[in-house]
């Protein structure tokens, strides 16, 4: 929780409470799906909250803009986003019905009012959404094959709508078949600890 208050000095008092709660709530919910490994629930805050959040230190969502969380898995990066950005609307989306359960009572116990849940495909899905945001769940051209028409084009929110991913490790390859260009962002920038330093932020406007 520390790195949170480090990074985000101005959040909110309710903010604080909720990002504080997180870590007793998906304690209990992790014990009873897993919906991470063991050995790296003793790193939550760094190695999923503040992840989750490096997208807050480089994007401004507007007030009542739609996002979408693909393979949302524990709730990562849709639920700290939630919190920190309360007047935005979330959707989380998982295949996997017991993620989604856990993802969903997580959310109520935080009293998070701007997210929801679907149990689905992402490629079943035929609502529309300002961004599209992930971790990691596929090479990032096969990403954007399943999500591309997931996203409304247009808008300046300040940023064109478009898909916003969480990726680490070396992906120029996956890149070199993308024929539009990409923006990357080093989150290392941002945040110094080590488990950042090949971490990156893949984002595909869709204008």
């Amino acid at each position: 929780m520390d790195s949170i208050l480090r990074y985000f000095p101005k959040i909110s008092e309710q903010q604080n409470s909720q990002f504080s709660q997180l870590e007793k709530i998906f304690r209990f919910w992790n014990n009873q799906i897993n919906l991470i490994s063991r050995k790296d629930i003793d790193h939550l805050y760094e190695r999923h909250v503040l992840h989750s959040l490096s997208i807050a230190k480089f994007f401004e969502f507007s007030p009542g803009s739609n996002i979408l969380d693909v393979g949302t898995g524990g709730g990562f990066p849709g639920i700290p986003l939630a919190i920190f950005f309360p007047s935005v609307n979330f959707t989380l989306i998982d295949s996997i019905g017991k993620k989604i359960l856990a993802v969903n009572e997580i959310a109520k116990s935080l009293n998070l009012k701007n997210t929801k849940t679907i149990c689905s495909r992402v490629e079943d899905l035929s609502e529309k959404f300002n961004f599209v945001i992930s971790r990691a769940v596929a090479d990032f051209p096969i990403f954007i094959k399943w999500t591309r028409s997931k996203v409304q084009p247009g808008g300046a929110n300040p940023f064109p709508n478009g898909i916003i991913y969480l990726k680490g490790g070396d992906f120029e390859n996956e890149l070199k078949t993308i024929r539009q260009n990409v923006l990357i962002y080093n989150i290392s920038e941002i945040f110094s600890e080590e488990f950042f330093k090949t971490k990156k932020i893949i984002y595909y406007p869709i204008k």
